[in-house]
């Protein structure tokens, strides 16, 4: 069981909710690659809250920028083409925060991140929200909600994928859901033993633990 404190007593103010579950299945000290990773937000938080040893790649030049100037060890990348050179068993963590959706062969980019990692941490907005189902069937138009911003002529996310086809995917690889939990519109965990269908349809994301050969 990992130790789910933080430094400070408390998490860190404005922090993402998704990102402080993320934060504490990560063991201490671990060897973490952070596929994606933006502005840093979360590598920065396991760093100073996880004591990681950190790496991270992403695609903008802009975020690469961001991280460098926070003192994060991380290089442009795509994870569509470059996971594939990393060696097996490189890191303990693999991590891919709302970004799966983004990438243009997600089976191929988990497959890599099973590889490369001992376990992988992959958290996902959900299209199947009931948000999502009411406005698409009473506007007949594409979505727009709090997590899912964008228009549908400038979104990243090429693959609309729910919490149900994420599990089914996890199955077809192989992969073990070793934790996962699903957040509700205001960033509250839906209930642990709840039916999945629940979760499909009132979690706006998801966070998985997975590890490979399950």
């Amino acid at each position: 069981m990992t130790d789910n404190s933080h430094s400070n007593g408390r998490p860190p103010a404005n922090a993402r909710v998704d990102l402080l579950f993320v934060a504490n299945l990560v063991e201490r000290g671990a060897r973490v690659l952070d596929v994606g990773c933006g502005d840093g937000e979360l590598l920065r938080l396991l760093t100073d809250e996880r004591g990681v040893d950190g790496r991270g790649i992403e695609l903008s030049r802009e975020g690469v920028n961001a991280c460098v100037a926070k003192g994060l060890a991380v290089i442009q990348g795509d994870a569509d083409t470059d996971l594939a050179d990393y060696p097996d068993d490189a890191f303990d963590y693999v991590i891919l925060s709302q970004t799966l959706q983004a990438t243009r062969n997600p089976r191929v980019v988990l497959e890599h991140m099973l590889r490369i990692g001992r376990c992988a941490i992959v958290s996902i907005p959900n299209f199947g929200h009931w948000q999502v189902r009411l406005k698409l069937l009473t506007q007949g138009a594409m979505p727009r909600t709090a997590i899912l911003p964008y228009s549908w002529y400038d979104t990243p996310n090429i693959h609309h994928c729910t919490i149900k086809d994420f599990r089914q995917l996890c199955a077809e690889v192989g992969v073990g859901i070793e934790r996962s939990i699903a957040f509700n519109a205001w960033g509250k965990p839906l209930r642990l033993n709840a039916p999945w269908w629940f979760w499909n349809l009132f979690g706006e994301q998801a966070v998985f633990l997975l590890r490979r050969g399950g």
